[in-house]
């Protein structure tokens, strides 16, 4: 049985419309819905004690096991829903988290998970369990001693420091493995989005991949990089991310913080919108304030479009008044548009790398032997008074580094690379 708390005549039916897919993605049987509408949430039961009563009756009468509240409900408010109709009642954070749980495949989304529903659930502990406010008892351990409650307190405590301190770990190697990215030439690209806007469909149509696609939410959890080869400006690195949504609960942002920031090495980030969906500018605004929470607002950000096939708009690129390619419309399940994808991507990440050939004088070998290090030299050829000339290709990143070199070679990097 779904209930939908409607505060202050806010009444959304798309919110109710995702609450039901949320659902059905969990593997629920829905069997019927409730609105309860009320000016301010009652601190008891979050609904009105009348459409608790009538809450009681539907479920009966829909012979339903379980609740799902399409909401944030505190402990007091679960505990005494629970109480009232007989049945577990969970609200829209729990229903998300068990979400999260069933489609963990990695290591560390397991973690992450375990991680986010531990802090969930130690809030469920402050009033939600009475029941276990009780002293432990029996032969020898009689006495002052130490609550139920105390003790599950305890444990959950030791359990959330035992996995923060995994995951730490498990962040350093993404480290490392982003600082080895990012010594080497092939740019990434990061897919973002709002959930089930055809992510996993588009990296599966770009790199002949394998990622679970189908149209249910959150279908895809764990990330995924798989290189693009073929373009024109040569191969780029693709990420697939988790997808968002509206109301994410803090405690899975803060657990998948690690992965979500993936994003801010990318040279590129590809946000792909459901152009079909009549409420999509509310996801790309959803999709933007965590874009913009994790500190990856400021990178460059192709729009793409994506379900042409199911709108009336022609797939192929847009571009604003300076001749920039602003948008990009597509099908990633017919492959409309993926050729002006995959052009826009390679117009895109080229403009943050400088290509050229540069002369280098025989007192400029300190900077030569950090553009090999950089690995940016891609031919070199020495004349006849000891120069070389080198075919560069490196990111413009890198020249910030390069410039703080003092005396001649610094000025060298100012008059070769950035004039």
């Amino acid at each position: 049985m779904l209930l939908h708390p409607v505060i202050d005549a806010s009444d959304d039916a798309d919110a109710r419309e995702e609450f039901r897919r949320l659902a059905q993605s969990a593997g629920v049987v829905i069997v019927g819905e409730l609105k309860a509408p009320r000016q301010r949430p009652d601190p008891r039961y979050m609904i009105g004690s009348g459409k608790v009563d009538e809450l009681v009756e539907c479920v009966g009468q829909a012979e339903a096991d379980l609740v799902l509240c399409n909401g944030r409900l505190s402990p007091v408010q679960e505990r005494n829903l629970s109480r009232r109709v007989g049945l577990s009642v969970l609200d829209r954070t729990t229903l998300i988290l068990d979400i999260f749980a069933q489609r963990a495949r990695s290591h560390e989304g397991k973690l992450q998970v375990e991680l986010a529903q531990l802090r969930h659930l130690s809030t469920r502990l402050v009033r939600g369990w009475t029941h276990l406010e009780r002293q432990r008892g029996g032969i020898g351990l009689r006495g002052p001693g130490e609550t139920q409650l105390e003790t599950d307190r305890r444990l959950l405590g030791d359990r959330i420091r035992q996995l923060t301190s995994r995951l730490a770990k498990v962040e350093r190697r993404r480290a490392q493995g982003r600082r080895s990215r990012e010594r080497g030439d092939v740019p990434l690209v990061a897919l973002v989005g709002y959930t089930n806007a055809g992510k996993s469909t588009l990296f599966n149509r770009l790199t002949s991949g394998e990622v679970m696609a189908r149209d249910q939410l959150f279908a895809t959890l764990d990330p995924t990089v798989r290189k693009i080869e073929g373009l024109d400006g040569g191969s780029v690195l693709l990420s697939d991310t988790v997808g968002f949504i509206r109301d994410l609960p803090p405690e899975l942002v803060a657990a998948f913080r690690a992965t979500l920031e993936e994003t801010l090495s990318a040279h590129l980030v590809v946000h792909v919108i459901d152009g079909a969906d009549p409420d999509r500018l509310r996801h790309q605004q959803v999709v933007e304030a965590v874009l913009e929470d994790i500190g990856a607002g400021s990178l460059p950000c192709l729009k793409v479009f994506n379900k042409v096939d199911q709108s009336d708009h022609a797939a192929g690129v847009e571009r604003d008044a300076s001749g920039r390619i602003s948008a990009v419309w597509m099908s990633a399940r017919t492959g409309a548009g993926i050729d002006a994808l995959a052009t826009a991507i390679t117009e895109l990440t080229s403009e943050g790398r400088i290509q050229r050939t540069i002369h280098l004088p025989v007192h400029g070998q300190r900077l030569r032997s950090l553009l090999f290090e950089l690995g940016a030299v891609k031919d070199e050829r020495v004349d006849e008074f000891g120069g070389c000339h080198l075919q560069v290709d490196l990111d413009r990143r890198d020249v910030r580094s390069l410039r703080r070199l003092d005396g001649a070679d610094g000025k060298l990097v100012d008059t070769l690379l950035l004039h």
